[in-house]
C-alpha cells in the first residue's frame, strides 16, 4: 500500500510514533492540545505523557492510508495494528497545524 503524501509535521509525528522517544512531543507546537480516548492533553509535558503512557501500555503500528483537507485540517486515516483489542483498527487523526508545527490533533474512531 502507497502511504500518502503527508504535511511535514503530521509525516514527523508518525515517523516518531514508531519509535519510543521523545519525538513525538516535538512534533507540537508549546500550546497544542491532543484529544484521544476522551482525554485532552495540553502542553508539552502532558503530551509527551499521553504518548509514553500509550506506547507503555500498548505494541503497536500506526500507518495512515488516506489523508483529506476539511475546514483548515488535516485528516488521516491510519490503520493500527497492534496488541490491543479490537486490532486492526482504522482511526481518523484531525491535525491542525501552525508554524510548520502541530498545534492541535484528535483521533477517533
Amino acid at each position: 500500500m502507497t502511504e500518502p503524501s503527508l504535511p511535514e509535521p503530521i509525516a514527523a509525528y508518525f515517523d516518531a510514533d514508531k519509535r519510543v522517544s521523545d519525538d513525538d512531543a516535538r512534533c507540537f507546537t508549546s500550546r497544542a492540545v491532543v484529544k484521544d480516548e476522551g482525554r485532552t492533553h495540553s502542553g508539552p509535558e502532558a503530551i509527551k505523557a499521553w504518548k509514553t503512557a500509550a506506547s507503555a501500555k500498548y505494541s503497536y503500528v500506526a500507518e495512515p492510508i488516506a489523508v483529506e483537507r476539511s475546514a483548515g485540517r488535516f485528516i488521516v486515516t491510519a490503520r493500527l495494528t497492534g496488541n490491543f483489542p479490537g486490532s486492526p483498527v482504522d482511526l481518523r487523526y484531525a491535525f491542525r497545524l501552525e508554524r510548520g508545527k502541530i498545534a492541535s490533533l484528535e483521533i477517533a474512531p
